[in-house]
């Protein structure tokens, strides 16, 4: 019996497959389990509209990070601290405090995406890399300034 995987099941296929399976896997597990639905033209119409959307879905989002990876990519931006004797700051500098500063000039981003190459504890420049979509990233200049 054909049937389409609405979700992924181990050792069978990914979801959105077509696999033939004995019939009754199919409908003493999979139907019941609501992780397979029976191949008929309808349902294999559904899945093949829902793939198109996600496509759709998945090429404007990797346009979106091609954009604001453009905008970004090698941008210095400043940022003022209190800090104490010899430039050290009180606390450290985060993924947090970055997407603070950028969700303020416009960018969506999450403060996971944000990664810095070192721990920022003192005043100077540093380097951050932002994870725009699993396939495009850029690299980020921060400056870190006295208050004073």
């Amino acid at each position: 019996m054909k049937v389409i995987l609405v979700e992924g099941v181990k050792k069978l296929g990914h979801a959105g497959e077509v696999v033939e399976v004995k019939r009754g896997y199919a409908e003493n597990f999979l139907f019941k389990k609501g992780l397979a639905v029976p191949a008929t033209s309808a349902n294999m119409n559904e899945v093949k509209a829902k793939a198109q959307a996600k496509a759709d879905t998945e090429a404007k989002l990797l346009e979106e990070a091609r954009k604001i990876s453009e905008e970004l990519s090698g941008k210095n931006i400043e940022m003022k601290v209190k800090t104490g004797s010899g430039g050290r700051l009180y606390g450290t500098i985060t993924a947090q405090n970055i997407t603070d500063l950028l969700q303020k000039e416009g960018y969506n981003l999450d403060k996971r995406d944000i990664s810095l190459s070192e721990n920022v504890k003192t005043v100077g420049a540093y380097e951050a890399t932002i994870r725009l979509h699993p396939s495009i990233s850029t690299k980020l200049n921060i400056v870190v300034e006295s208050e004073e």
